[in-house]
């Protein structure tokens, strides 16, 4: 009985996570691979300038 219990456990809850995967999929999967590939030139280059404007730290000299 507990084995059973389990195996339907585990059969919903496969269930459950496949849905919210499928859900998610079609987000990303609905672009061209060109608006994917200039999304994340955009991600990259947003990322640059945000550490392009950290300033360094400098070392003291001695």
């Amino acid at each position: 009985m507990k084995a059973l219990f389990g195996a339907v456990s585990l059969l919903l809850v496969l269930g459950i996570v496949s849905l919210l995967v499928k859900k998610q999929l079609p987000s990303d999967a609905a672009q061209s691979p060109q608006q994917q590939s200039q999304a994340l030139q955009q991600q990259v280059k947003q990322q640059v300038e945000a550490a392009l404007q950290q300033p360094r730290a400098v070392p003291d000299e001695k």
